[in-house]
């Protein structure tokens, strides 16, 4: 049983993208940021337009509360909350997972910060980062980690975030993005305090 959970996570640890599916690629520092409006894990409504009349926001990408290194990810950021805050920015987490769920992802990470639900897939489209993992890799999350992907998000495609970080400035436009299809490799809190624009 432990030699089969082992292999599990040695094939979960590939990256794969379902055939005739296009790879995201994300967007680029310098375009204009899209603008949404989503509900976070309370219920409330954040708009981005709004946030941007106030200060920079840093974007989270994120694909679930099964998933154990965004919940070590969200932790992290959690930990350092309050220095983002300082440096004037303002940090919201992403992710296709139901509004119940969001609720998960709160209680493993501690987040204090928005958790959205991005449903529909519209906020993951509009930053080009939604893509639709392989069967035998969407089999692998929902044996290993519980993901049940078909019935966790808002539609059954099961598609998933690239765990993306984009940072908006004021004038709405992308200012640094770390983008990387392997999903352990994740935007670190020095890395978003380096890039994040004076006040």
């Amino acid at each position: 049983m432990i030699k089969l959970f082992i292999l599990l996570l040695t094939i979960m640890s590939f990256h794969t993208i379902q055939k005739n599916e296009p790879e995201p690629k994300g967007l680029q520092p310098g375009q204009v940021a899209p603008l949404f409006s989503a509900k976070d894990q309370h219920g409330k409504v954040f708009n981005l337009a709004d946030q941007l009349n106030n200060q920079a926001v840093v974007i989270v990408f994120y694909r679930g509360h099964w998933c154990p290194v965004c919940n070590r990810h969200l932790s992290a950021l959690q930990d350092s909350l309050a220095i983002i805050s300082q440096h004037g920015a303002t940090l919201v987490a992403v992710s296709p997972e139901k509004p119940e769920l969001l609720e998960k992802t709160e209680q493993k990470t501690s987040a204090s910060f928005h958790l959205l639900y991005d449903e529909g897939y519209k906020i993951s489209e509009a930053y080009d980062v939604a893509f639709k993992p392989g069967s035998g890799q969407v089999a692998m999350y929902n044996i290993a980690l519980g993901a049940d992907l078909k019935n966790a998000h808002s539609d059954e495609s099961k598609r998933l975030p690239v765990p993306a970080t984009y940072i908006i400035g004021k004038d709405g436009k992308i200012l640094w993005k770390h983008f990387n299809p392997d999903y352990k490799d994740r935007a670190s809190v020095k890395e978003i305090l380096k890039h994040l624009p004076s006040k």
